[in-house]
């Protein structure tokens, strides 16, 4: 990752410079607030401290690099790639990355509002101790995707295919879509404490 000597700023880099290509970036205690860098591709950048409210990153691609302790609101991911990137106690809100792509992805610490995840293609990513709010994973598609002492409130699922899905770490609070759950793993008491909620989507009645 880069050094502190490589340190400079979002506005420096992608808008006076509105070079798409970041290559070894460090981005640090910067605002990122309402840029635009739909398309651009950063390798082996850090992210240290960075505002991304409203921020416009659609099919961007992100390798190798590192989010740590970034925020913001309104986040645009849309069709973004994200290939052996780190996001550490990063707290961000309305999240937008639908038809995304990650792969080798850790997400540690922190919480992440309204991520939506609808349509996007996960492999081999692991979220850690971390609480996600309203995780919309929808017609996606998982080879490999674990959530470890993790919170998911009102976490929607259904129409995908969840190789891999191991929400067994996980603690899950109203979740929706369960009975599209084919493919994934649950711990024998998320079963027992999902019972009524399963139930009821599949239409049967549990007698007393």
């Amino acid at each position: 990752m880069p050094s502190a000597a490589d340190q400079t700023s979002f506005r420096d880099a992608v808008f006076a410079t509105r070079d798409p290509h970041q290559d070894a970036v460090r981005f640090e205690g910067t605002d990122f607030t309402a840029a635009r860098a739909g398309g651009f591709t950063f390798l082996e950048c850090s992210l240290v401290d960075v505002g991304l409210d409203d921020a416009h990153l659609e099919s961007s691609r992100w390798s190798e690099c590192e989010w740590d302790r970034v925020h913001g609101v309104g986040v645009s991911l849309p069709e973004a790639s994200l290939i052996e990137t780190t996001l550490e106690g990063c707290r961000l809100g309305a999240v937008s990355a639908w038809g995304s792509t990650w792969r080798d992805v850790t997400v540690r610490g922190g919480k992440i509002d309204f991520l939506n995840l609808r349509g996007a293609k996960l492999k081999d990513v692991t979220f850690l101790d971390c609480v996600v709010v309203e995780l919309d994973l929808q017609e996606a598609t998982v080879d490999g995707l674990t959530f470890e002492g993790c919170t998911l409130v009102e976490p929607s699922f259904g129409r995908g295919r969840y190789k891999g899905l191991d929400l067994s770490g996980a603690t899950l609070r109203a979740p929706h879509g369960l009975a599209g759950l084919k493919g994934a793993t649950l711990s024998r008491p998320q079963v027992i404490d999902l019972a009524d909620a399963l139930a009821a989507e599949l239409g049967i009645v549990i007698a007393d």
